[in-house]
């Protein structure tokens, strides 16, 4: 928050910036308003504003497309939907 690491009891205050580490981008926001309690997704843009780089979205795009290549459909560790199709066959005895 603000450039610095903090724990997550530290109260947030209208302006501070929030960053986001994912995989290998760094996604930021800017609190817009406080939240007396818990809302809907959909409600979340009247309370933080995206001040993300567009080069930080772009490398967390290629990222993803990088990850989707180096597992195809039917490589790798089964997916619930290919294991539970698996399960269906193995109960009919093929």
């Amino acid at each position: 928050m603000n450039d610095e690491p903090v724990k997550t009891a530290k109260e947030v205050k209208i302006g501070d910036r929030i960053g986001i580490k994912k995989n290998t981008a760094l996604f930021e926001y800017e609190v817009v308003d406080l939240l007396e309690k818990r809302v809907g997704a959909k409600l979340v843009p009247d309370y933080l504003r995206d001040i993300t780089r567009q080069e930080e979205k772009d490398r967390y795009q290629e990222y993803l497309n990088a990850q989707k290549e180096y597992r195809a459909n039917g490589l790798g560790r089964p997916t619930t939907k290919e294991r539970r199709a698996l399960k269906k066959l193995w109960k009919k005895g093929l």
